[in-house]
């Protein structure tokens, strides 16, 4: 709303001018008032309803979000050309004079020129402190030599930085706490399993990194490992299609950040969109450990992974 001063007939005015809303429906007293030609009145329910799909036409996934307060000097340029661009790239980009910032457009990490924003799909995955402008991007590591919280710690560590090193991370960091049981009955030879297969932990962690909401809270993905299991945590319960009824089985699949489910796949850490849950679970049946566990509510997904039988 703006107030403009106007002279009508030699008689000075304030003329007030009201914009259409950018989030319609825009409720006073509880009513939806309109104006449609000469008519104006409250909206019927039809009427309600369209305005709500204008809202959502014009509404940004969370990960699109542009971020007014950073600019370029914030995305690490090298990394975004050494890590994206190689393994998605054509031949012509190269050749057809696009700028850095033009390929960081077309990718979605930046806003359109002339200003070139970062949005939060380009900080989360190339930026030079992702933290700093999504607080909630990092992974929280804790292992516990016991079955309990307040059990002494081994190992913490928050593991943070663009997505490529964040994820690369992490996989060290769980490799590195893997154990082999030796079985030397069966065989002649030693043969050792790992007590966790690395393929599941690494689904079932990128799917919490995946879907987790940025939006409402700043709390990590955690990932609490104890001696008898491995918890993973994700602050950002079921979205959009999936409920709680349907989580986990074929088709019930949704996006909270959908444009960084398309990076992590052009960047190789997910395969196939909705695959992750099925894929932890074939590769825990083959290692012989039980099916996941899921705890959800509207705020959290919790899986559990637990030793082999």
């Amino acid at each position: 709303m703006t107030v403009q001063k106007k002279t009508i007939n030699g008689c000075d005015l304030a003329v007030v001018i009201v914009k259409p809303s950018d989030a319609p429906p825009v409720r006073h007293k509880g009513k939806v008032w309109i104006r449609v030609g000469p008519r104006r009145g409250v909206a019927s329910d039809q009427e309600e309803r369209r305005l709500n799909e204008k809202r959502r036409a014009h509404d940004l996934s969370f990960d699109l979000r542009p971020l007014p307060s950073a600019d370029l000097n914030e995305l690490a340029l090298d990394l975004f050309e050494r890590e994206y661009l190689l393994n998605i790239g054509s031949p012509s980009d190269n050749a057809n004079g696009r700028s850095i910032e033009e390929k960081m457009a077309s990718a979605r990490f930046a806003t359109p020129g002339p200003e070139f924003t970062p949005t939060v799909l380009g900080v989360i995955t190339v930026g030079v402190d992702p933290r700093r402008y999504v607080p909630g991007a990092y992974v929280q590591f804790l292992r516990i030599d016991g079955t309990e919280l307040d059990d002494p710690i081994k190992d913490q560590s928050e593991i943070d930085g663009p997505l490529p090193e964040m994820l690369e991370r992490l996989d060290e960091k769980m490799r590195a706490h893997l154990e082999a049981a030796s079985d030397f009955v069966s065989e002649d030879r030693e043969q050792r399993d790992q007590n966790y297969p690395l393929p599941a932990l690494q689904q079932l962690a990128r799917n919490a990194i995946l879907h987790r909401d940025h939006d409402s809270t700043g709390a990590p993905v955690r990932v609490t490992w104890f001696n008898d299991r491995v918890e993973i945590n994700n602050p950002g319960g079921p979205f959009g299609q999936v409920t709680q009824e349907n989580f986990g089985q074929p088709g019930g699949t949704d996006y909270r950040n959908p444009h960084l489910a398309e990076v992590m796949k052009n960047l190789g850490y997910v395969q196939r969109f909705g695959a992750g849950i099925p894929t932890a679970r074939r590769a825990l049946k083959e290692n012989g450990n039980p099916k996941p566990e899921f705890t959800l509510d509207d705020s959290c997904v919790l899986v559990t992974i637990r030793k082999e039988s």
